[in-house]
């Protein structure tokens, strides 16, 4: 059953997803200000950009937990959090591995303490 449901949500995100945000930009737009409408549809990317790393999360799990940590490490896959949430509880525990460190080093390069300041302790 699983299976089904994980191919039926990705077919109708694909048909759902660019026709939404495109009706959040025109009715945003319509109701207020160009600059604001900007903002809000960045603020949903934003939100859309978490819930695919939180979904990434969960489908590499194993890829990730294989690649980027040593043994006895916290584990990746846990839904509602995001990669980078693993990344920083890791990297604070000393478990990465050498492409796990490079790959929390580019985060943080992009976003300084980025894996650190991601972490979610209610997780």
């Amino acid at each position: 059953m699983g299976t089904a449901l994980a191919f039926i949500s990705l077919v109708l995100a694909s048909i759902l997803f660019p026709f939404g945000l495109l009706i959040t930009f025109i009715a945003n737009l319509y109701k207020r200000r160009w600059k604001y409408s900007f903002a809000r549809l960045d603020a949903q990317f934003l939100s859309i950009a978490t819930s695919i790393d939180a979904s990434g999360n969960v489908v590499c799990k194993d890829l990730f937990n294989l690649a980027l940590t040593k043994k006895r490490a916290y584990e990746f896959g846990e839904r509602k959090e995001t990669i980078s949430s693993a990344l920083g509880k890791n990297q604070r525990d000393g478990t990465l591995t050498g492409l796990g460190k490079a790959l929390a080093f580019v985060l943080d390069k992009i976003d300084p303490n980025h894996c650190m300041n991601s972490i979610d302790e209610l997780v």
